[in-house]
């Protein structure tokens, strides 16, 4: 059995209301074990035999267009898939205030050509490095509140899905997927 975190987008931060003991519900009843949220930002952990990722979200997602009427994108990582980025973060030793380090996970590696082509919107001062299905981002000068590198500019740019969070919650959620 294997620990994995799936990762909702864009959920309690607009329109689109999950509450969290039905999401605790919905992926109990997809058969998973030992499920637990994490905040109320669409954070579920659980375990679950070796699957592919993609299955693992894929089933998330449908069981809440069925259940729920919304469609939402779900990205899943292996607990194995979250201490590596937490080990691998660049800007770890730079930055002792957690809320100016974030991790956007990608649905997919982007292809190099995009990755070249990605910048950061002009006035910001920002830092990151794409690395697999993740971008590692540092805010020297402040957070994420303001920024126009959010997912849906990652996603336009990089014709992937993205969803972002914030240092604390990737180390919390690697821990939750730990063992």
């Amino acid at each position: 059995m294997i620990r994995y975190a799936a990762l909702l987008r864009g959920v309690n931060v607009g329109t689109t209301r999950i509450s969290m003991a039905d999401l605790r519900r919905l992926v109990t009843g997809l058969g998973h074990e030992d499920v637990q949220t994490y905040l109320q930002s669409g954070n579920v952990v659980f375990t679950s035999p070796p699957t592919r990722a993609e299955i693992l979200a894929e089933g998330v997602e449908r069981v809440i267009t069925a259940e729920l009427g919304l469609t939402v994108p779900v990205l899943v990582r292996s607990g194995a898939e979250l201490a590596a980025v937490a080990d691998g973060n660049p800007y770890a030793g730079r930055q002792e205030d957690p809320t100016r380090l974030l991790v956007a996970f990608l649905s997919a590696a982007p292809g190099k050509a995009k990755v070249a082509a990605l910048t950061v919107p002009g006035g910001e001062n920002l830092e990151y490095a794409v690395v697999g299905r993740e971008i590692f981002l540092h805010f020297p000068d402040g957070g994420y509140g303001r920024t126009k590198f959010t997912n849906a500019y990652l996603e336009k740019k990089l014709g992937v899905v993205a969803t972002t969070r914030n240092w604390k919650s990737v180390c919390a959620l690697r821990d939750l997927t730990a063992g």
